[in-house]
């Protein structure tokens, strides 16, 4: 009996620890959400009461992504020019492609790459990317996370603080239910705490760097006019035809012999039997 009320006294314990962690959330989103987008007319205010203490205005996250795509005149230099760039901003290209494409005979290059750089840095680096070549085509968009930042991180200290008082719980527990009932939660908040540790670094990755997908193409080849071909090669590459065409022809004849050999000799005999025939018949008529 007094197992069980032992029992039930931690299950009861552990469900006030989750209901006073949700009014946590609550309080602790509000305060986030100050501190995250602080009021600058509070600050200047402090600032002219004298104090040092002063909260620290904090800019929105902001995930910036941008898409341009460029005619270059030659790929690998382009393509060099894009991750040199990039470096130099303190940024790096995470993924490429390169493709070789054939048309009217010819070949030309394209590609793209996924550039990351600091986000302060984004506008300046479209801009040097407009002067590698043609622009084709440019997309920038963006994304305030701020809110979500704020939620995930009220909801942190939320789940901290319940796993710190599950543990004090689980030191207290003095049977094996107790045990197992209380760790069972602790590993539930446990996961749940690194799951949004990870949805937050990513957020606060993609924050601090924007993304930016470069296409690179080269000009295809177009189709050549038979006038543009200068007059020496026009002259080579006719008497090569000339010859290519003899050629042609004595291997046919060399090809046909053999066939009018055969079929002329038994057209001829065919020939001579039907006019043998002609003239018996010719004969047999006039006698």
């Amino acid at each position: 009996m007094d197992n069980r009320l032992k029992l039930l006294s931690v299950a009861l314990l552990v469900l006030l620890a989750g209901c006073t962690g949700g009014a946590a959330d609550g309080g602790a989103g509000g305060a986030e959400s100050v501190s995250l987008t602080a009021d600058t007319g509070g600050s200047a205010e402090a600032e002219q009461a004298g104090g040092d203490d002063l909260p620290q205005v904090q800019r929105r996250a902001v995930i910036k992504n941008g898409r341009i795509e460029l005619t270059v005149d030659e790929f690998n230099e382009s393509r060099d020019a894009v991750e040199s760039t990039a470096e130099s901003y303190g940024g790096y290209v995470s993924d490429s492609n390169e493709y070789v494409n054939r048309r009217s005979g010819g070949t030309y290059r394209s590609g793209q790459l996924v550039v990351r750089v600091p986000s302060e840095d984004f506008s300046a680096f479209m801009t040097d990317m407009k002067g590698l070549g043609e622009v084709e085509r440019v997309e920038t968009n963006s994304e305030d996370v701020t809110d979500q930042l704020v939620d995930i991180e009220a909801r942190l200290g939320n789940l901290r603080a319940q796993r710190d008082r599950l543990r004090e719980l689980y030191e207290s527990a003095n049977t094996t239910e107790d045990v197992l009932a209380v760790e069972e939660r602790l590993t539930e908040v446990q996961t749940e705490i690194e799951r949004l540790e990870a949805q937050k670094q990513s957020l606060e990755d993609r924050v601090a760097l924007s993304t930016v997908r470069v296409s690179l193409s080269e000009r295809p080849p177009g189709p050549a006019q038979w006038y543009d071909t200068p007059v020496l090669q026009a002259f080579s590459e006719s008497v090569n035809g000339a010859f290519v065409a003899l050629r042609a022809l004595v291997v046919a004849v060399a090809y046909a012999v053999p066939y009018l050999v055969v079929f002329g000799g038994l057209l001829a005999i065919l020939g001579s039997g039907v006019v043998l025939a002609g003239r018996a018949a010719f004969r047999r008529l006039t006698d």
